[in-house]
This record gives structure tokens, sequence and C-alpha cells, in this order.
């Protein structure tokens, strides 16, 4: 590892680092604004103006009303709201679910769940860039049809999805529109109404602030039953005494997430692009997946033939920088990246695959550093592939 370097921390899709600001805004509620926000005296209520408060700053963020933002306790726990909770109060108009082929499992596995129950879900096709075309969305509806989950921007390659075009579509069938925006939420612009959506997922260490918090965008009007049953918090949608220092975490990095974002936005893709150009001007047999413009301006996904990705990871690690293979949710599987796959990607390619996700606090000397060293590590690990023909 170079010495003058520090760790470098190159996986920002799976988490991000919190920031300093957010930092103090939790111990703040830990530690003085400590009360419970059900209760009607003062430390309560302090909690509860913390609580409303984080609530405006999220609406505002979205394009949405304070009332229509619902915390949780994670990303995937919002999924899992937004989609059972729709089929449950939706099921006497229908049972039919459409999705694509790249989803997160936070989509795919509470899907299976009520395909299990009777319901009917229709997965659609990406192409080779991992897009969804809105008119297999549309050739897929039928008078069924309830529910639409399309993810904003996919984790693994990051391409990003017409969401608006097809929300469209969806409003003048009048189904109900849901997206994971886990990835988007902070790092691109991300309005409801610009959008066309109904719901919307999002998660607090995605952006800089704490894990253990996510929340869902209700467009009011929209029902849906609850999956966690209790004390009636968060207007009986969400039951459980509310996290008020992860949701004040969670404020103060959306906040922070909003300010100069076209600036933050041009700095990382010009530092993305350079990467990308570098890598592929320096090492022979690789290949760039994902859109090649319409993409998350830090996700970098390469598939170097003959090697696996996890050896790559192990190898940088070694060097001093952290790096992805495919999804941290899904890293213990022994499965290629169903991402990859579906976008026509053979199996020993979609096994060879890196990602590089790039965070606004890293550097051109930190991407300088990681081209020093990849070209080595992928010759290394060649020369010990038995695929690999010298």
């Amino acid at each position: 590892m170079n010495k003058n370097l520090k760790y470098i921390y190159f996986d920002h899709s799976a988490t991000t680092p919190v920031l300093p600001e957010v930092v103090k805004e939790i111990n703040d509620c830990f530690t003085t604004y400590y009360g419970n926000a059900s209760e009607p005296h003062s430390p309560g209520q302090k909690a509860k103006e913390i609580l409303e408060h984080s609530r405006e700053v999220i609406g505002k963020s979205l394009g949405a009303k304070p009332k229509e933002i619902v915390f949780t306790g994670s990303g995937t726990e919002s999924d899992n709201l937004a989609i059972i909770g729709v089929a449950e109060a939706y099921e006497k108009k229908g049972n039919h679910v459409i999705t694509s082929e790249i989803e997160h499992p936070a989509v795919h596995m509470p899907l299976r769940k009520l395909v299990r129950r009777g319901f009917n879900v229709t997965y659609i096709p990406v192409d080779k860039f991992g897009m969804v075309d809105p008119w297999d969305v549309k050739k897929s509806i039928t008078n069924k049809t309830i529910l639409v989950t399309i993810m904003h921007a996919n984790n693994i390659v990051g391409t990003i999805q017409p969401i608006d075009e097809i929300g469209k579509i969806l409003k003048e069938h009048n189904i109900i529109f849901h997206t994971d925006a886990v990835q988007t939420f902070s790092n691109i612009k991300t309005d409801v109404n610009k959008l066309n959506v109904d719901l919307l997922s999002l998660s607090g260490h995605k952006i800089y602030g704490p894990k253990g918090v996510g929340a869902l965008y209700i467009r009011k009007g929209t029902r849906i039953m609850p999956q966690i049953l209790g004390g009636g918090h968060e207007r009986g949608i969400r039951s459980g005494t509310e996290n008020i220092p992860g949701i004040a975490g969670l404020a103060k990095a959306a906040e922070l997430g909003q300010k100069n974002l076209p600036d933050k936005i041009l700095k990382v893709t010009k530092m993305r692009d350079y990467l990308i150009n570098s890598l592929l001007n320096k090492i022979d047999e690789v290949k760039f997946n994902g859109h090649p413009t319409e993409r998350l301006s830090g996700n970098c996904n390469f598939s170097f033939k003959y090697i696996e990705g996890e050896s790559i990871v192990l190898k940088l690690d070694i060097a001093g920088i952290a790096a992805s293979s495919g999804s941290a949710c899904s890293s213990s599987s022994l499965k290629p990246s169903h991402t990859l796959v579906a976008m026509g990607l053979s199996n020993q390619e979609a096994y060879g695959s890196l990602r590089i996700t790039l965070g606004v606090e890293n550097t051109k000397e930190e991407i300088d550093y990681f081209l020093e060293v990849i070209p080595e590590i992928i010759s290394d690990l060649r020369k010990i592939s038995p695929l690999y023909k010298k």
C-alpha cells in the first residue's frame, strides 16, 4: 500500500462513511434529546419536534408533503412495506405485479412471498446496458395489475431507469408505481412528482447517514396495509417507537446531500470517467458494464476475463483499497450477479466482475493509486487461472 495514502474506500454503493455533522446530530439525540416522541412531557415533545422537522426535511428533498413520509428501519423494510402493503390493500382489485429482472433482493424476495400467496408477477427483461424499456412495461399491464415496482438506478451497474416515462404510462392506467431509490436519493435529483411515482424507498447509510434507518414516501391517497403492528406510530403505518437519533441523522444527511448537488455530481462523474477510460486503456480483455451515459456518477463496473471478482477484491484489500464484486446484501452467495446475467453476460463474465463506486470525498490521487496496482493484480491472477491462455 502507498504509505502516503490512507486506506482507500471505493464501495459507496454498499455503504458510506457518516459525516461529522450527522454524527453530532445523532449524538445530541442520544445524550440531550432522548425522550420518547409519544410522551406528552417536555423531553417527549422535544423528540416529537425533531421527528416532525426530520419529516419536513425529507419531504422537501423529495418534493413531497411531510405527512407523505413514513420512517422505517431500512431501505429493505421500506421496499417490503411498499410491496406487500399495497398488495394486501388492493388485493380485491387485482393480483398482478410487474417488476424488472434486475431488482434488489429487497424487492424480489417480498414478491416471491406474494407469489406463494397466489399473486402473479411479471419480470421485465433489460437490454445489454441494464435498461428497462417502458414499452415492455406497458405491454405487460393486465386488468389485474395493481402495482409496478422498478428501481430508480441499479445497485450493481448504476444504470438509471426511465422512471418518469414508466410513471406516465402507469398514471394513464391508474396503477400504483413504486421505485427503490436507495441508490439515487441525494445522488441525483429525486422529485416524486417529476418521477411520477406513488411510493419511493430510501435509506440512511447510502447518503453519508446512519445504518438502521430508512423512509418510505407514500403519495396521499395511496392505501397501504401496515406490516409491523403495535402502538400505532407513524400514523399506524409503521408501529414501533421512532428511532429519533437515526431519523435525525438521516434528515441531516439528506439536508447536506441536497447542497450543491449538481457540483458534486459533476466532480464525481469526472473522476468516474477518468477511472473508466484509464483502466480500459491499461488492461486487455476487460468489459465495461452498464449504460455509458445514463448511469450513477460514481458507479464503475467491469468484467475481467479468466478470473473471479472476489479474488480481485481480496487483492485490492491487501493493497489498501475497498471495492466490491457485487451487492453487499448477497456477497456471501456463490451465484453470479443476477443483474449481469440478465444483461446477457455469461456466468464467467459475471463471476469476473468488479464494482468500484466513488464518493464525493474520493480524490484523483486515490484513483491513480488504484490504476497503479490493478494491472499487476489482474496479471497475477490470470497467471494462476486455468482458464487463461498464456
